[in-house]
């Protein structure tokens, strides 16, 4: 085998070596690092506050309740925040077609929180809502 045919060898199988590492690693390893969850800095980070709202129940009971609305990203975040009215709004309609018994329990609170997440996430452009949750509540 003359020189370069060995050189030619060698450096194909060089290639092909590192292309199946980096492939392992963009598959295999990418794949983890995606599936992890998000530290609690980060959720912070991406999380939207909304402030206690006041409204009436179906029933005629008032309800004071605030959120906390967790993104998937800075942008997603961002267009939340600029969306502060529509979330208000998804909220209001929404507790004004419930009765107190409803929001009763857990199952209650997290039948909210998850029918919020589905509502306002019709709504958004950039990224996703990953998690609705109740900060506080008071029912009268």
């Amino acid at each position: 085998m003359n020189k370069t045919v060995r050189f030619l060898l060698i450096f194909m199988s060089v290639v092909i070596i590192a292309l199946a590492v980096g492939l392992y690693y963009f598959f295999i390893k990418g794949t983890e690092n995606a599936s992890a969850k998000p530290t609690v800095d980060k959720m912070v980070k991406n999380s939207v506050e909304i402030p206690e709202i006041t409204t009436n129940l179906l029933n005629g009971d008032y309800i004071r309740i605030s959120f906390t609305i967790q993104t998937d990203g800075k942008k997603a975040k961002e267009e939340l925040e600029k969306r502060n009215f529509q979330v208000e709004n998804v909220i209001i309609k929404k507790l004004s077609g419930l009765e107190a018994k409803d929001l009763e329990g857990t199952e209650g609170k997290v039948k909210l929180e998850n029918d919020l997440k589905e509502s306002l996430s019709e709504s958004m452009e950039e990224g996703k809502i990953i998690q609705v949750y109740i900060t506080s509540t008071i029912i009268q």
